[in-house]
């Protein structure tokens, strides 16, 4: 198992294999509705090439993302290749140039079964506790592999390895 670090102001450590839960931010203002499913459509068009998708939501200001990287790609490039393209084309529809998200990214290590539910939730959670909606699933920047059993999805790595990281 190679394990990477990397570090601009926070420390990121990639594990192959394993799952993670990603977080950006918008440099400033929010997304529109036609913005925010712009994003989340980009997101989604990286299942199954570079990574399996899990659950994302598009909130106004952030972004939420639950996924594990193919085999041979690396985390890096999967988060700079969503918030380049989809800056590059939030900008277009804008009419606008510069910087769209914040720099840095932050993420989390998926460790075990029960940590995977809990960002399942969270990430369902997160527009009905912005006031957005009642319900996370009703919420159009939402997207989640299969809502019926999303909290009993498990990446296979992390099926054979409970508490991996403690």
């Amino acid at each position: 198992m190679t394990i990477k670090q990397t570090k601009r102001n926070l420390s990121h450590i990639t594990i192959p294999g394993l799952a993670y839960h990603l977080t950006f931010a918008l440099k400033e203002g929010r997304l529109s509705a036609e913005e925010i499913k712009l994003v989340l459509d980009h997101i989604r068009a990286g299942d199954p090439e570079f990574y399996e998708l899990f659950a994302a939501a598009v909130m106004p200001n952030h972004v939420h993302v639950l996924l594990q990287p193919r085999p041979g790609v690396e985390l890096v490039r999967i988060v700079k290749g969503m918030k380049g393209a989809s800056a590059r084309k939030i900008n277009q529809a804008r009419g606008a140039k510069g910087q769209v998200w914040k720099e840095e990214c932050y993420d989390r290590i998926v460790r075990d079964q029960e940590d995977f539910a809990v960002k399942v939730q969270y990430i369902l959670n997160n527009p009905a506790k912005a006031g957005l909606v009642k319900d996370g699933l009703q919420y159009e920047g939402m997207y989640i592999k299969s809502a019926r059993n999303a909290q009993a999805r498990m990446p296979a790595p992390l099926q054979e390895k409970k508490n991996l990281i403690s």
